[in-house]
């Protein structure tokens, strides 16, 4: 696994490097932001370790950049920053940030959050069928996901790694009310170490790439004070 580490700061970059490189890791360093994005552009990695305050262009708008146009590969993001005030939390999730670390941190739970992360997109393993619903088609196999509107032509959806993940699980269960936890559980695992709001960031991510009005959602619905469930009638398998 490939892992960019953009940090300015010498001796954590070194720190964290050394540490994932002896867990068999190939790493690469940026200290600035204009940086990162050439290396992310030439060879994406499939983790990003970001500081949020970085020179040239900072965390958030570096993250922002590369979840709008992700390449060959969506990457995994891990922000790090030194503060750890609540709202700085949700703006880096806000952004596209998968999880968040607050400085000073120790190596050994760095490595395990980068293993978590990197183990997420397997946690759809068991799902072997094509799940269809009146307006989308699933592919778990071939990870693929259409949607047709009315009698207009099957759009593909580009999604992300996590975004696919999270509408397969959707139209896998159609009707089926899921709070944040099982959402986490199903998605990331018992490893997961970052807020419980991600979830709902992801989902509005996807509600923006498969509702007609995501402002007033008609398939992925909020069921209040529990979570969300999806509606849309099921075809034929």
């Amino acid at each position: 696994m490939d892992i960019l580490i953009v940090e300015d700061e010498s001796e954590i970059a070194q720190l964290i490097q050394h540490s994932l490189e002896k867990e068999g890791f190939t790493c690469r360093t940026s200290r600035d932001g204009i940086n990162a994005l050439r290396l992310f552009q030439e060879q994406p990695p499939d983790l990003i370790i970001l500081d949020l305050m970085i020179p040239g262009l900072d965390g958030l708008e570096v993250c922002a950049r590369i979840r709008q146009k992700p390449g060959a590969k969506d990457p995994y993001i891990l922000m790090l920053t030194a503060k750890g005030e609540e709202i700085d939390r949700v703006i880096g999730l806000s952004t596209g940030a998968d999880d968040y670390m607050v400085k000073p941190f120790s190596p050994r739970e760095l490595v395990a959050r980068v293993r978590a992360l990197l183990r997420r997109s397997l946690r759809q393993g068991g799902q072997s069928q094509v799940n269809r619903t009146q307006h989308f088609i699933v592919d778990v196999d071939q990870r693929t996901a259409s949607r047709q509107m009315n009698s207009e032509a099957p759009e593909t959806l580009d999604l992300t790694t996590l975004e696919f993940n999270l509408l397969s699980t959707f139209v896998g269960n159609p009707g089926r009310v899921w709070n944040r936890t099982q959402l986490i559980d199903k998605l990331w695992g018992d490893n997961f170490f970052g807020d419980e709001r991600v979830v709902d960031t992801h989902v509005a991510r996807l509600r923006k790439k498969i509702e007609p009005d995501p402002a007033n959602p008609t398939f992925i619905k909020t069921v209040v004070g529990v979570g969300y469930k999806f509606e849309d009638n099921v075809s034929s398998q």
